[in-house]
């Protein structure tokens, strides 16, 4: 890996670990692992976040590809989001969702179960 790219990845650790404990004042762990388990029982979700496996992807790109009207679309990226297994990048001309920290851990675990 690139210099660059290290400094990139741990930025964008360093980002998450700072959101999740802002978000760690509002909820306990244990609430933590249960809104995570409950998110991730949608296979949806699942599917998106091993959509993005391969890189960002935009709001038509997922919609496309799992056949979702905006709204779906917008509330399952919203509840992936919100838990921090994903993450909006802005580009010059468009928003999209690339995994985090947190949801290259998931792919990982499910892709070794767990070991």
């Amino acid at each position: 890996m690139m210099r660059m790219d290290l400094d990139e990845n741990n930025r964008k650790k360093q980002k998450l670990i700072e959101q999740m404990k802002e978000a760690g004042k509002k909820r306990n762990p244990s609430e933590d692992h249960a809104v995570a388990l409950k998110i991730l029982q949608n296979p949806t979700r699942r599917k998106i976040i091993e959509f993005m496996k391969d890189g960002p992807k935009s709001l038509d790109q997922i919609k496309d590809k799992y056949d979702l009207n905006n709204m779906q679309a917008r509330l399952n990226l919203d509840m992936l989001e919100d838990s921090f297994y994903i993450a909006k990048t802005d580009s010059s001309d468009k928003i999209n969702y690339e995994l985090t920290i947190r949801g290259d851990a998931f792919l990982e675990n499910v892709r070794t179960g767990g070991k």
